[in-house]
């Protein structure tokens, strides 16, 4: 245990926490196993759910086709079938984030529960902070690919125009049973978000803290800060940074980073950027912009147009200037 996460120097005082924290090789205690298990179970799911949407090429063309040509119903039973396997697959990834948010509901209870402070949750039950790690840099992946995907919202906005219009009544509308008015509203809420996995673990966050009203805010808000703190003093320290086995792990740090500095602005009052945040944001943004800005563009983007207090009048200004 303690090979895998070590408290570094006393500039923690100054700084806030310092660690390093091994997100390659961390593996469950006993303690852990049952949480682990459950949440293990979900994240076996997240490399098909990235590769489908990677795969996802839209229905274009079939639905010009079928919209310059409304009375040739060749070409509306064409678009209609080409749309209808793409529809189901948009309702597996939104049945995706379900899963996700209840995960990561169960895992910051573990790791905000009392007497522990995040500090010691840590130590105890890296495991779980490896997973919620992994939580985030799927959630950031998925956002990513989804915003270069606009054929998603133009696929979805057909499936509803035809339903609604109940126009191909002799054409495959059996899919009302997979995907009836009511899912297809939540469907619609999802992928409207420019953002939409990372949108739906704020909302968990923040449900989160809502529900638990005997835990202080500050278990989980705690949690987060440490969090990036870890991440932050692992980039920006080339004895860690060369331990990793993979520059996969870098990205992924960076990714973690982000994920929970975002969390932390929607759930905290005072959010993120404020001079008395517990994240050091002057820091984490110039860790990211020491990296080459191929990989950071989508992270700083994300931490301009997805948190909630940046454009506060208490943000300091300096920071506004570093991300625009």
């Amino acid at each position: 245990m303690g090979n895998l996460l070590k408290v570094l120097t006393c500039t923690e005082l100054d700084q806030g926490p310092n660690f390093f924290l091994d997100f390659e090789n961390a593996q469950p205690t006993d303690c852990e196993r049952e949480v682990w298990n459950q949440v293990n179970a979900v994240l076996q799911e997240s490399e098909s759910i990235l590769s489908g949407l990677q795969a996802y090429k839209g229905a274009g063309q079939e639905i010009r086709d079928g919209i310059q040509n409304p009375n040739d119903m060749l070409l509306q039973e064409r678009a209609w079938n080409s749309v209808c396997p793409l529809v189901i697959r948009l309702k597996k990834f939104y049945a995706f984030s379900l899963k996700l948010e209840e995960a990561l509901q169960s895992l910051l209870e573990s790791l905000t529960c009392p007497p522990y402070t995040p500090t010691q949750h840590l130590e105890r039950e890296q495991a779980l902070a490896k997973q919620f790690a992994e939580i985030l840099h799927f959630t950031l992946r998925f956002d990513e690919l989804k915003m270069r995907i606009p054929a998603i919202q133009n696929d979805f906005s057909y499936y509803r125009r035809t339903i609604s219009r109940n126009r191909l009544n002799n054409m495959n509308l059996d899919i009302e049973n997979e995907v009836n008015n009511e899912m297809a509203n939540r469907m619609s809420l999802f992928y409207a978000e420019a953002t939409p996995m990372l949108k739906t673990l704020s909302t968990a966050t923040t449900n989160f803290v809502t529900e638990n009203k005997t835990l202080p805010l500050e278990n989980t808000t705690d949690c987060l800060s440490t969090m990036a703190s870890v991440c932050k003093v692992m980039l920006e320290t080339p004895e860690y940074t060369s331990r990793f086995n993979s520059e996969d792990t870098l990205l992924f740090c960076m990714r973690v980073m982000v994920g929970v500095i975002i969390l932390y602005d929607h759930v905290h009052p005072n959010g993120a950027f404020n001079k008395s945040s517990k994240i050091d944001m002057k820091g984490c943004i110039k860790v990211l912009k020491d990296q080459p800005a191929d990989n950071v563009e989508g992270l700083l983007n994300a931490l301009k147009f997805t948190t909630k207090h940046l454009n506060d009048e208490s943000t300091p200004k300096n920071i506004r200037t570093m991300l625009q």
